[in-house]
């Protein structure tokens, strides 16, 4: 076999490579073979037909269109490793020539992992929050574990923040029901604003058996851009009735029997938690610090493929977000070959 490589960029390549019949031997045996065993000719059983009873029947060309079929992934492979490049998704390739009995040639063009220098990347230094977890930090966590074991007391008063409604809810889209949206009698606490953009303002002020309506607009999913209309009925507005922080709540919410003991638990898991998100946090930090370091020249085609293939999935948008799409798609492949490349020098 014999190839040659020419660098169209920085991150593509263009291999020319032949291969001569005298080495597709095998190949060509094999193709005569698959042949034999689909076709069927009166007087041979299957898998038996001569190969001059083949050529004459279907011509020479299907045989060797087997043998390019068969002989080109290996060979294109054989060259990319003689090559020392890393390939990037799929090659666009074309057989330029077929002589029988001579050569198969044939040209790819793939884009490629750029040549770069790593930079020094053992030591660097981040900087990231204390690990510290304060008293106040605990109380959240232990108002958060009471309000699980809290009552409701229905009232006979408008909606503030911080009560739990019994709601119906429904939503429209161009005069058009949206069922994902429609929910009956449904608890929902004001406050946690997590549900539907709106609500909570709409239902503040409102009392059992009134209606608030609003709009919102998605950013984003099957309805984005598209004005929707909502319909919040509450049916009853219920006060929230917290237990009292004592050992009586940490012998009912925990194994401890005592509230000291349920506090120090919950500081010990908050600690290791925050260390966990420290570490995340580290990570990060150092990981943009290496991109930084480093300029490295990036395929275009695979950036615009990754591009395509996101508003595929989630429809067109404008040019602000499109060019944050292509932002994280570049850093996301420039992470890839740093990564890739600091692994291959720690083996």
């Amino acid at each position: 076999m014999k190839s040659d490589i020419e660098n169209l960029s920085d991150t593509r390549i263009k291999l020319t490579v032949e291969l001569p019949f005298d080495e597709l031997g095998d190949e060509v045996e094999a193709a005569y073979k698959r042949i034999a065993q689909q076709v069927q000719i009166p007087g041979f059983r299957k898998g038996k037909v001569p190969r001059q009873i083949i050529d004459q029947r279907f011509g020479r060309g299907a045989v060797l269109e087997e043998v390019v079929n068969a002989a080109v992934p290996p060979a294109y492979d054989a060259a990319i490793a003689e090559a020392e490049v890393v390939p990037l998704g799929q090659p666009q390739v074309e057989v330029t020539e077929i002589e029988d009995g001579e050569k198969i040639a044939f040209v790819a063009e793939v884009d490629i992992r750029p040549d770069f220098e790593l930079p020094e990347y053992k030591g660097l230094a981040v900087e990231v929050d204390p690990l510290a977890v304060t008293d106040a930090d605990v109380d959240e966590q232990l108002t958060l574990l009471a309000k699980r074991f809290g009552s409701y007391t229905e009232v006979e008063r408008a909606t503030v923040d911080g009560d739990v409604l019994l709601i119906d809810l429904a939503a429209t889209a161009n005069g058009t029901d949206i069922e994902e949206l429609a929910q009956q009698a449904m608890s929902y606490e004001v406050g946690e604003d997590g549900l539907v953009p709106g609500l909570d303002e709409a239902v503040i002020g409102k009392s059992a058996g009134e209606v608030a309506t609003f709009d919102f607009t998605p950013e984003f999913g099957e309805y984005e851009g598209t004005p929707i209309s909502v319909s919040a009925t509450v049916s009853a507005v219920r006060e929230r009735v917290m237990p009292e922080l004592d050992d009586d709540l940490a012998t009912m919410a925990s194994e401890f029997d005592t509230l000291d003991e349920l506090k120090a638990d919950l500081r010990t898991k908050l600690e290791r938690s925050r260390l966990m998100e420290r570490g995340q946090e580290a990570r990060e930090l150092v990981h943009d610090q290496l991109l930084d370091s480093v300029d490295i020249p990036l395929p275009a085609n695979l950036i615009d493929a990754e591009v395509e293939q996101h508003f595929e999935n989630h429809g067109e948008a404008d040019d602000e977000h499109r060019a944050e799409v292509e932002s994280d798609a570049r850093k996301a492949l420039k992470s890839q070959f740093v990564m890739d490349k600091i692994a291959e020098a720690e083996d």
